[in-house]
């Protein structure tokens, strides 16, 4: 996140296998001992179908959908302290970033509910976006039974960033993949991107704001295109960033790098020009990835299933959460080179 600023190197779990000649930047890999109650099925978290994001303070903020469901909140050896107060239950997808006046806040949307807030870490809201309301009719979906016998919501928004003036995207990424923008203040703006050319997504699954560059960008996970899109802040299309990926669901950033969740079974890492340096976890038993019914005894130490969200923390500890019912969350360690 923009908000971060890292100082180490990357150490893991474990390694699929390294690709790039900037493999020297890397020291050598380590299990990590300082979150063994989540990462090995001890714990049941529940529907991990959403977002992770860690506060300053090294807190790791994790969604949850369901019943039990709405925003854990575990420290830095995952042990469970609390559910945030008042966050919703269908969140897949937020933010933690500080805002003009240094504080930090939780930015999302309901994806059933169709609200998109703000709220402090304590729980307590200070912004209400009615997006039903708020956003055109002709960014809805229509509604007609499909061909499941379903009808789909006219919006379902799986990911919400906030740029440098607070002002707030949010893409309706299991929906039309229009990319809605708000004021600070909670005013419609504009709408831009979806499933027409030039962008021609295809489940943008998760968007952010990609601090690398200046001016910033938008950073799109295209999941079932297998691709990562640069936009630019007012939607223009830039290009690919990355492509060939394994279903990218979630972003998060290191420097120069970005560390990349893929819901068939990997994180890949990427330099600023979105060349692989290497891959995390690589599960190519297609019979556990991409989907949440993987039960914690098939879990292998180290080798992912279905990996939904991620993000580094304050001193350059990588999380990532998995699509799971029972809900799963591995930790990769970074430590300084020698």
């Amino acid at each position: 996140m923009s908000h971060k600023i890292f100082k180490y190197i990357l150490f893991s779990l474990c390694l699929s296998s390294a690709v790039s000649a900037h493999d020297e930047i890397f020291h050598h890999l380590t299990q990590s001992d300082h979150w063994p109650k989540l990462a090995d099925g001890r714990s049941i978290i529940g529907n991990s179908h959403g977002g992770i994001d860690v506060a300053n303070n090294g807190h790791v903020f994790v969604s949850v959908i369901g019943p039990n469901g709405g925003i854990q909140v575990y420290n830095e050896k995952g042990e469970y302290l609390k559910n945030v107060p008042n966050a919703p239950k269908d969140i897949h997808g937020f933010v933690i970033q500080a805002d003009a006046s240094g504080e930090e806040f939780i930015y999302g949307a309901e994806m059933s509910g169709h609200q998109i807030f703000k709220m402090r870490l304590s729980g307590e809201r200070v912004l209400n976006i009615d997006a039903l309301a708020q956003i055109p009719k002709k960014y809805h979906k229509p509604q007609q039974v499909n061909k499941k016998g379903w009808t789909p919501p006219p919006l379902r928004l799986t990911a919400t960033a906030v740029n440098q003036h607070g002002e707030l995207y949010v893409v309706d990424g299991y929906g039309l993949d229009y990319i809605h923008r708000f004021s600070a203040d909670g005013r419609y703006l504009s709408t831009f991107a979806g499933k027409d050319a030039p962008w021609n997504f295809n489940n943008c699954h998760k968007i952010y704001i990609d601090p690398r560059y200046q001016p910033n960008r938008i950073l799109c996970a295209d999941r079932a295109n297998h691709r990562l899109v640069h936009l630019t802040m007012d939607g223009q299309l830039i290009g690919n960033y990355a492509t060939h990926l394994r279903r990218p669901s979630a972003i998060d950033f290191y420097q120069d790098y970005a560390a990349v969740a893929e819901i068939s079974g990997r994180v890949t890492l990427l330099d600023k020009k979105g060349q692989v340096i290497q891959y995390l976890g690589t599960n190519d038993n297609r019979g556990e990835t991409d989907k949440n019914k993987t039960p914690p005894e098939k879990w292998r130490q180290g080798v992912f299933t279905s990996p939904h969200g991620i993000s580094f923390d304050q001193q350059g500890n990588l999380y990532i959460s998995e699509y799971n019912k029972w809900g799963r969350i591995l930790r990769f360690d970074l430590k300084l080179a020698e």
